[in-house]
């Protein structure tokens, strides 16, 4: 069970930075880095500041189908992850057209870059 994948998925996923963690917990953005990469483990007080930080319950950390698996099962990098946390956070104060538009540009980038 990887915790430190898990939370960074959903941070990812809320389009939160690590400094931003750090502002709602007052853990330090180095501290929060390691717990991500599996240096550290945190504790369950410490797991509680960053879940309520997240907005999740504290037992989204363990469940067997939590965002980590997911993101890992499509092997997305924290590069990728980053670029569609950012397009959908744009997106959403998008009307129907526009975010239609910008799907097919998407899809037509994404075309491109595949030949």
């Amino acid at each position: 069970m990887k915790i430190g994948t898990t939370i960074r998925a959903h941070r990812l996923q809320k389009g939160l930075s690590q400094g931003d963690i750090e502002k709602k917990t007052g853990l330090l953005r180095c501290y929060l880095s390691r717990v991500e990469n599996g240096h550290t483990v945190p504790s369950l007080d410490t797991l509680s500041k960053i879940a309520l930080a997240l907005d999740l319950p504290i037992a989204q950390f363990f469940a067997d189908d939590s965002m980590g698996h997911q993101f890992n099962a499509q092997k997305l990098t924290d590069e990728e992850l980053r670029f569609l946390t950012q397009i959908r956070r744009y997106s959403s104060s998008l009307n129907e057209s526009d975010r239609k538009l910008l799907l097919t540009m998407v899809k037509k980038f994404a075309a491109t870059a595949t030949r």
